[in-house]
């Protein structure tokens, strides 16, 4: 897919600055039906760099990342975990609410972005990391994971595993989506997995 205007971030560390160009991003198709760019959001001193997939919907209507019910599963885990958000800093892989509507009634369906919209998106990505320079990152599910270790990274084989990363930041831990925690048959099991990895994260950075 060819590049539009407004595709390529700015040559800054100002997080201000790459949020009001990343407004402006056309870098692929997904702008058109999305209300708005979610940009990542956090202090620049941030150790940890939390990586998602994509904005839901409730975060393409809020401009924020990690506001919707997923986000508040992983609000509660960080806190068991040891973290504090307001010192963490979120964002996601791709930028723009991808979905479809449903058949009937007006709700928006999550779909899953491919590779050329995560692609097109890395840019972004790499500007955010630039600007931060966390001492570890936190993927959270497999295209977040692919995203930053690429599409040959199994999140079954290596979840929870500090992965050396040295072009983007010390160590990549991967582990599942909240979302996926949301839909899990035992909820609890899942929950206490994903605190177990988050702990893990906690325990990299001590």
């Amino acid at each position: 897919m060819p590049e539009l205007d407004g595709a390529r971030p700015p040559r800054t560390a100002d997080l201000r600055r790459l949020q009001e160009a990343a407004a402006q991003c056309q870098g692929c198709e997904l702008y058109r039906d999305a209300t708005q760019t979610v940009f990542g959001s956090g202090p620049a001193t941030a150790d940890l760099f939390v990586v998602g997939e994509q904005p839901g919907d409730r975060e393409d209507r809020a401009g924020e990342p990690f506001v919707g019910p997923a986000g508040q599963l992983l609000d509660r885990a960080l806190r068991e975990a040891g973290f504090d958000r307001a010192h963490l800093y979120l964002t996601n892989a791709v930028k723009h609410f991808k979905f479809v509507r449903a058949e009937r009634g007006k709700r928006r369906l999550h779909q899953k972005p491919g590779r050329a919209e995560v692609r097109a998106c890395r840019p972004w990505l790499e500007a955010e990391l630039r600007a931060v320079q966390p001492r570890l990152i936190l993927a959270l599910g497999a295209t977040a994971a692919q995203a930053l270790l690429g599409p040959a990274f199994k999140l079954t084989a290596h979840r929870g595993e500090p992965i050396a990363s040295d072009e983007l930041v010390p160590a990549v831990i991967a582990t599942v989506h909240p979302s996926a925690v949301l839909r899990a048959p035992d909820r609890d099991v899942a929950y206490r997995a994903f605190l177990a990895d988050l702990t893990a994260a906690r325990s990299a950075l001590d």
